[in-house]
């Protein structure tokens, strides 16, 4: 399968130094002299490198006019692709299911034993089967709830045996009624508030059901529109009393933190994303973690641009730690709300828990 990791020719020619079995399928290299293409993990004599080309795809070498190496043979499935698409093929059976099927079911019918698929499919999707059919049970009912004539259809045909399983808050990704989902967010209140603090200014938003949004800008006047953006349909009001507490406990946890934010949180994201989030709420107060460190807690070591790409997706700030995940030369690295903030938060928690 095609992987960013191999997008370029430094990186590939890195995989065929290498012979990186990883590499396997993302790409094919080629050689002039012997018009021969292979795999990166093909163990056949090092080419020089001005003599090699790449292909996405065998049929693509094969139309240059190179033919398949005999010793790696590429045009075959290897073990590690096989295995791999027993798992997709598992994704692709979960997707499609209505209602969850059983481990040894779903094991059985990709051919595995339970105990080597389960470990596998870890190991592959980064999440349980569980957990997956979980997440894609959710995106169906957030589906539903829009297109069904009911609110009971929508429960039912997602595969959920009761409407209190479908309110379940531990397995809930909605920050919002469904009632009140299925219409756009068309008439769900939504408070907000903002605030100074030593890094500009901040917003926090919430629905009755927790927090939908934190943010971080330099304008006041600016942040409510992206409230407004992400809720178009929602009816918004300034913070009262009550709610410029909620905003002083997300103020003062940011200048005082502590291990984990206790407020209740609207955390949405994909399967892979809300991983590597899990693993970012790990992290403690005035410690940092490379996202190569993140890539390889997560069982996934060669996904470290998707792990940043996750961590840029993370639109709770601090309660979702995204700026204790540094570069692994040591530097900042990147920031959804600007790397200078990102400093000054991890110098302050460094100096909090010094």
């Amino acid at each position: 399968m095609a992987d960013a990791q191999f997008s370029t020719d430094g990186a590939r020619w890195k995989a065929v130094v290498s012979n990186d079995s990883s590499a396997d399928g993302a790409f094919y290299y080629a050689v002039k002299t012997t018009g021969v293409y292979c795999r990166p993990s093909c163990t056949s004599r090092l080419p020089n490198r001005p003599n090699t080309e790449y292909f996405a795809t065998c049929a693509e070498a094969e139309a240059a006019g190179y033919r398949a190496c005999k010793r790696c043979r590429p045009t075959e499935t290897s073990k590690v692709e096989g295995l791999e698409q027993k798992i997709i093929h598992a994704c692709r059976i979960i997707e499609e299911s209505e209602k969850f099927l059983p481990l040894d079911k779903l094991a059985m019918l990709v051919n595995l034993s339970p105990y080597h698929f389960h470990r596998l499919f870890k190991k592959i999707v980064g999440v349980t089967p569980k957990q997956y059919a979980a997440r894609h049970q959710s995106l169906r009912f957030q589906k539903n709830l829009k297109t069904s004539p009911s609110i009971t259809d929508a429960i039912y045909s997602a595969g959920y045996g009761s409407s209190g399983s479908a309110y379940d808050k531990k397995r809930d990704q909605l920050a919002m009624k469904p009632t009140v989902y299925r219409k756009g967010a068309a008439g769900v209140l939504i408070t907000y508030g903002v605030a100074p603090c030593f890094l500009g200014w901040i917003i926090v938003a919430a629905t009755d059901r927790g927090i939908c949004a934190i943010e971080f800008g330099d304008n006041a006047d600016m942040l409510p529109e992206l409230i407004q953006t992400r809720f178009p349909n929602a009816q918004f009001n300034r913070d009262d009393v009550e709610f410029k507490g909620l905003v002083n406990d997300v103020v003062d946890f940011i200048e005082s933190p502590e291990d984990t934010f206790q407020l209740p949180l609207d955390i949405q994201g994909t399967a892979f994303q809300q991983q590597v989030w899990e693993v970012l709420r790990e992290i403690k107060p005035g410690e940092t973690k490379s996202y190569t460190d993140v890539a390889a807690r997560i069982g996934k070591p060669n996904a470290v641009r998707a792990v940043a790409s996750a961590c840029a997706s993370n639109k709770l700030a601090v309660a979702i730690p995204c700026h204790r995940v540094v570069s692994k030369s040591g530097k900042t690295g990147g920031y959804r709300w600007g790397k200078e903030r990102k400093k000054r938060l991890l110098a302050c928690e460094q100096e909090s828990t010094g």
